[in-house]
């Protein structure tokens, strides 16, 4: 099973920049977690800081006792072990096949036999659907395939911790769903806590069991799906709508002239969109486990019920109840 992530007042500058500061949140141990946020708004620093790639000034990441922002590095470099990292463009070496490209974990960080190492590979490749294009060159094949050699290479070191820095970039919204059932497929055979970071609302919709936003250098919300996905707070409204009024611009943040003339223009009820549906999160294509992560996500959100929002709460029971009970 994987491994809760305990986030605690993470805050994070370059130079006089502040990033984000005083982050909270906790990422359930073998849950499916997405961080929204507009462009630019340091979700692949935030990636970065919970594996220890980056410092940040203040705060703790706690991972099995271990705090990856100030334990002696030999236990963070151990602790890093436990993570899968799929980045943006794959991060593949160009002039390796794709099948030395996943191998190279396994020949870098174990004393594993070639044998053992192709028995591995083979099985990565096999679960992310490149059987019969492992011999290829990074350059020969689709953005899409390389993103699943780079999730496929994430995860020959068996992590318990996948960590994706915008699965989806550079795909069409066909290879996105893909790769949306792809993440759900992996949860459900290995068990993994996993953190998406994306701003594709496709892969945010159905994905996740929990959700969270950075905006403004802060987090604005984290918590079970169903409470990002009903709010009514400003930024996640228009986020979730794709809509140009509201405190998301061009540049992260509006002017206050700008955002009043909104407001003033606004026709009545101010422009607020109609409730958003909630689709139901995907499962994993027939064949495989159920996700172990279901049971374990509805005790847990039980358990949270009166401290949720009025939406969110209807959300949540809507949910969990079999579809002719369903409530309005």
């Amino acid at each position: 099973m994987g491994i809760e992530v305990v986030v605690e007042g993470l805050t994070k500058s370059f130079g006089k920049q502040n990033i984000w500061q005083d982050v909270t949140l906790t990422l359930p141990a073998g849950e499916v977690s997405v961080m929204l946020g507009p462009s630019g708004t340091g979700k692949t620093v935030f990636l970065k800081s919970l594996i220890g790639l980056l410092k940040p000034e203040r705060g703790r990441v706690l991972i099995n006792g271990v705090d990856m922002v100030n334990s002696p590095e030999r236990d963070i470099y151990e602790t890093r072990k436990l993570f899968g990292l799929m980045f943006q463009d794959g991060a593949l070496f160009g002039s390796m096949s794709l099948f030395d490209n996943i191998a190279f974990p396994l020949r870098e960080h174990t004393r594993k036999k070639e044998s053992e190492i192709r028995r591995i590979v083979m099985e990565r490749v096999d679960m992310v659907g490149l059987l019969g294009a492992e011999e290829k060159l990074p350059g020969e094949i689709s953005g899409g395939m390389r993103k699943r050699a780079g999730l496929a290479r994430a995860l020959v070191l068996d992590p318990q911790i996948i960590l994706c820095d915008e699965p989806d970039s550079g795909l069409d919204p066909v290879r996105t769903a893909f790769i949306s059932q792809l993440l759900i497929d992996l949860n459900a055979q290995i068990d993994a806590t996993m953190l998406i970071v994306t701003h594709n609302l496709d892969i945010a919709a159905t994905v996740p069991d929990n959700m969270g936003m950075l905006f403004r250098r802060n987090l604005v919300t984290f918590g079970p799906r169903e409470v990002l996905l009903t709010s009514e707070e400003p930024v996640v409204a228009q986020f979730l709508s794709g809509r140009r009024e509201g405190p998301i611009g061009m540049s992260e943040e509006k002017d206050a002239a700008t955002l009043a003339k909104e407001q003033l223009n606004s026709p009545p009820g101010g422009g607020i969109s109609p409730p958003r549906r909630i689709v139901p999160q995907l499962e994993p294509s027939p064949g495989l486990p159920a996700r172990q992560a279901v049971l374990r996500r509805k005790l847990r959100v039980m358990g949270m019920l009166d401290e949720l929002p009025p939406a969110a709460r209807r959300a949540v029971e809507n949910g969990m109840a079999p579809a002719q009970e369903a409530t309005p």
